[in-house]
């Protein structure tokens, strides 16, 4: 009957810990719209342009989400081959640099919508880490295919 209710407490307590965690991580730390005192108007407007920078985007960050799988799949080969890892490293950074140019539009007209909203610095229009989240082409923060950190 002891063991019960000390696993119960235990159970209750990881529970609360889990919730608490979950939810200081859930906030959009002053990165979203209501965080840059913009009118309704500048609001709605902001709205709609990141909703046309994600559906103009879609297509390329798709094609970097396979990109990146491909190069795993390289790193993780019983002996990588570096002329194919180079290779396809630079057709990420090609990607990359698409989107970078689509990031610097979308920023400009951010501002001439609301001019001292902040855009252009920070995290950017998407105010996160985006897909990848990792230090590393491998599944951790090294080069490898290990699973890191």
């Amino acid at each position: 009957m002891r063991k019960s209710k000390l696993s119960l407490a235990v159970m209750l307590a990881l529970g609360l810990t889990m919730g608490l965690a979950a939810s200081s991580w859930a906030r959009d730390f002053g990165c979203g719209p209501g965080a840059m005192n913009l009118t309704p108007e500048q609001a709605g407007q902001v709205f709609d342009l990141k909703e046309k920078f994600k559906s103009d985007t879609a297509p390329l960050r798709k094609q970097m989400m396979i990109k990146r799988s491909e190069l795993n799949a390289l790193w993780t080969e019983a002996t990588p081959d570096q002329g194919k890892i180079q290779a396809k490293q630079k057709e990420i950074n090609a990607l990359r640099d698409q989107m970078q140019q689509k990031v610097i539009a979308f920023r400009l007209e951010a501002r001439k919508i609301a001019p001292n909203a902040g855009f252009g610095r920070g995290f950017g229009p998407g105010g996160g880490m985006g897909p990848g989240g990792g230090m590393g082409p491998g599944g951790g923060a090294g080069p490898g295919p290990g699973k890191g950190m």
